[in-house]
């Protein structure tokens, strides 16, 4: 890659010199003539202007051949700078013509006659008067230089041209090394880096070198790292959950099924109780598992149908009831005065309880005896909003981040039969997810747990 980026420097900077020594090499030969012709190498300038100062004076070009020949005599060659301009008509050949090419006044024929060639007008200099050419002025001399020493004159300008043109091209080169070198050292940094990453070593991160597009790519694929590398440690850490939570269930049930075989316990249903319990956590547990793995496939298949919202809740709370009045809690459920019960959601039935079921679940585990948990229903134009509110001792600040994660319990020190599996937020929240609301934790100013499901109107 650097050295195709120097390839592409050098060709634009080759291409570059050849086009400005192509069309200097066309013009040049055409300026130096002319420069020639027209007697630049003698300063004819300020005759110019006297001569234009002559026609201004007397209307017409009428004394310009005294002009030429007479200086002395008085027709504006007494200012200063006299003694330069006639040293310059004394050494060359001046032809002055009228506008049309009619010679009017020769420096070498004191009767001159004729017209000079139009090719010869091309090369002249002209001599103009408010953007009108009045005439021109012709350097006989000029025009003496030879074919031969144009072309010494022009192979050594070209040369000249070159070498400039050479050295320019190496100083070109040689920045463009450089830059090639300092654009391309983070992109090979970052190609480090993201082999080092397809490698496996996902703790890889690519160097961040200053504040352009490319350090902006650096910091992408860094989160990107940042994001595989969490999600490779959140599989490894769910695996070894799921081995966890299966174990004790699995090791009870060959405990007692043992026991049953070495005549330790007798077959009785009260014996064959504590199985069903331990089998059916498992069946829990995996219904679960599978639950989730059909959302984050995307895979989860919703039966929405037209539901009223409020009727579902309260159907829910009706089935744990009589586990609140068992537990001494007060299970109340409060409606917005604008809310309207018939109020229909498209959702599916079924996973909406869900979501109830496993947050209620959730607040009577942290409320205590006495207690009281609080549902509210409240609604604008847009969504449906579900507040459940525990009296608890609320969540702690440090668990808050981490209570959707999936086998996440804020307190490690409850069982699994009283801190549950640890899935039933993280469903909850998928489930609300793909139903496309939110399901929101935090704690509540007065004391408790809150957790707020929102539903869009559809």
């Amino acid at each position: 890659m650097r050295l195709r980026l120097f390839i592409y420097f050098a060709v634009i900077v080759l291409v570059t010199i050849i086009s400005m020594l192509f069309f200097a090499t066309l013009g040049l030969a055409n300026e130096v003539r002319s420069y020639m012709f027209r007697g630049g190498m003698y300063k004819t300038s300020g005759i110019i202007e006297q001569l234009q100062n002559l026609y201004i004076t007397n209307g017409s070009w009428q004394g310009a051949e005294t002009f030429f020949h007479s200086p002395m005599q008085g027709h504006g060659w007494g200012n200063q700078g006299t003694g330069q301009m006639m040293g310059a008509m004394m050494r060359q050949h001046l032809i002055l013509t009228d506008e049309d090419g009619r010679i009017l006044a020769d420096s070498s024929d004191s009767n001159p006659s004729g017209k000079v060639d139009v090719q010869d007008l091309r090369t002249a200099t002209p001599i103009e008067i408010e953007n009108t050419t009045i005439g021109y002025l012709i350097a006989v001399d000029g025009m003496t230089f030879s074919t031969e020493d144009e072309s010494f004159l022009v192979g050594r300008l070209t040369s000249a041209a070159l070498t400039a043109g050479l050295i320019a091209g190496a100083i070109s080169l040689v920045l463009a090394l450089f830059l090639a070198y300092r654009l391309l050292r983070p992109v090979q940094a970052l190609s480090q880096a993201a082999q080092q990453l397809g490698s496996g070593n996902l703790t890889q991160r690519a160097p961040i070198l200053g504040n352009d597009e490319l350090a902006e790519l650096s910091r992408t694929f860094n989160l990107m790292a940042s994001s595989l590398e969490d999600a490779e440690q959140s599989r490894k850490a769910m695996t070894a959950d799921i081995a966890h939570e299966l174990r004790t269930p699995l090791a009870v049930q060959r405990a007692n099924l043992e026991a049953l075989q070495d005549g330790v316990f007798p077959l009785t249903t009260e014996n064959l109780e504590s199985i069903l319990e331990q089998n059916m956590l498992l069946t829990r547990l995996v219904e679960d598992l599978n639950t989730l793995a059909l959302v984050d496939s995307g895979k989860l298949e919703l039966q929405r149908s037209g539901t009223s919202f409020p009727e579902l809740v309260k159907s829910v709370m009706d089935r744990y009831q009589s586990h609140a009045l068992s537990a001494g809690i007060q299970l109340t459920l409060q409606l917005d005065p604008a809310q309207d019960g018939m109020t229909l959601l498209s959702i599916d039935p079924l996973r909406i309880e869900q979501i109830i079921g496993n947050l209620l679940s959730n607040a009577f585990r942290y409320t205590p005896e006495n207690g009281r948990i609080e549902l509210r229903i409240t609604s604008n134009k847009e969504s449906v909003q579900l507040t459940v509110h525990d009296s608890g001792e609320g969540i702690p600040p440090e668990a808050l981040p981490h209570i959707f994660e999936r086998f996440y319990r804020a307190d490690r020190s409850r069982s699994r039969a009283l801190g549950g599996s640890g899935l039933g937020l993280a469903i909850a929240r998928k489930l609300a997810e793909a139903h496309g609301g939110e399901l929101n934790a935090g704690n509540h100013p007065t004391g408790g747990a809150v957790f707020t499901l929102i539903l869009a109107k559809s």
